[in-house]
């Protein structure tokens, strides 16, 4: 019987962990998963181990940390390591809160001037197109 390391042809890999095979190889030259070593002839193989970190690593960026840090938070996950991932998540979440008071800017100045052009029927100048020349 086949370990559980050798049982995934990458095409089979990428596909179980939702991913293209592209992003597996970026992640091995990104060295986020280690590329398993060729057989005499054969193809790499790959267990639900690696299925599981390429998931660890899409959750990880789907919360907004870039590949660096998801490269800190891999080498954390022994479980022993809690509040190293706390402080990377805080940094995460400044960044996140800081985006939404952006947005939330940029929402409120749009919608001005969404209403400011739906009053302004027959003007000739655009209150959004003359706003974006004033900055």
């Amino acid at each position: 019987m086949k370990s559980e390391r050798n049982n995934l042809p990458i095409g089979a890999f990428a596909k179980s962990a939702g991913v293209t095979v592209e992003t597996i190889r970026f992640y091995q030259r990104k060295g986020l998963l280690l590329e398993p070593d060729r057989p005499l002839g054969g193809i790499r193989r790959y267990g639900s181990a690696d299925v599981a970190r390429v998931k660890f690593i899409k959750s990880a960026q789907r919360l907004g940390f870039n590949l660096e840090e998801v490269s800190q938070l891999l080498k954390l996950d022994d479980g022993t390591h809690c509040s190293e991932a706390a402080e990377l998540a805080a940094l995460r979440l400044a960044d996140v809160r800081a985006r939404l008071a952006d947005l939330t800017r940029m929402k409120t100045a749009l919608s001005a001037l969404v209403e400011q052009c739906c009053t302004q029927r027959g003007s000739v100048s655009c209150p959004l197109i003359a706003s974006l020349h004033a900055d």
